[in-house]
């Protein structure tokens, strides 16, 4: 079995993890960015990944040349993708630092590899960096309630991951992170709350609730 040099570094602390949550909750639904402790780490920006950018964002389109950006298929006309160099970086990436960091597209401020050990998965194949950083960070549950919404995450992933028939028409396989994502999206339906005490737990959805439920999100998304 190969080395995993990851396990040499130390471990990062990714927080308490419902107030995570909240933040990227909001983070996904529009209103604001991810805060990221990345400490100088830019594994996100070299690992080959294609950036999409709305026609709203117009400060970060003034900040990029032209000739850097595509169309992004099957998106509508406005929207466009700033691609990667010849070593899978972003050309952005400049001496190792966004050189439009104050004017980043808002995937950038989104983005979060913590998204990964949240739903106790491992990285994109492809993504070695990413994955790499993201077996670094560690979650804090001081309640039982951060526990139970880990734990429902975790069931989301699962399921989303198993049942990838179910929840999407698209031929091509989900990534791990945009099953994690997802999971963290959709992770309520696994949880249900006592009437009596209000305490939480984790459920075993019907797989049509958690249908409608993906079907919602990804309504909401495509109409921002």
């Amino acid at each position: 079995m190969a080395h995993d040099p990851s396990k040499d570094e130390p471990t990062l602390a990714a927080g308490d993890f419902s107030p995570w949550m909240g933040e990227m909750d909001r983070a996904l639904r529009g209103n604001g960015g991810s805060d990221v402790p990345c400490d100088g780490c830019t594994a996100c920006c070299r690992s080959s990944q294609f950036v999409h950018i709305g026609p709203d964002e117009a400060d970060t389109l003034a900040h990029i040349p032209a000739d850097l950006l595509f169309p992004a298929p099957r998106l509508p006309v406005g929207h466009v993708l700033l691609g990667y160099d010849d070593r899978g970086h972003c050309p952005m990436l400049i001496d190792n630092r966004c050189s439009i960091y104050e004017h980043r597209p808002r995937t950038c401020r989104t983005y979060d590899c913590r998204v990964l050990p949240a739903a106790g998965l491992e990285g994109d194949d492809d993504k070695v960096s990413i994955a790499r950083q993201a077996r670094r960070w560690r979650f804090t549950f001081p309640t039982r309630g951060d526990r139970v919404e880990y734990d429902a995450v975790g069931a989301a992933a699962t399921f989303l991951d198993q049942h990838q028939h179910v929840v999407s028409a698209a031929s091509v396989p989900m990534s791990p992170t945009q099953i994690a994502v997802l999971a963290i999206q959709v992770h309520r339906v696994f949880l249900r709350h006592d009437e009596a005490t209000g305490e939480p737990s984790v459920v075993d959805p019907d797989p049509e609730v958690v249908r409608t439920e993906v079907l919602r999100v990804i309504g909401a998304t495509d109409a921002t």
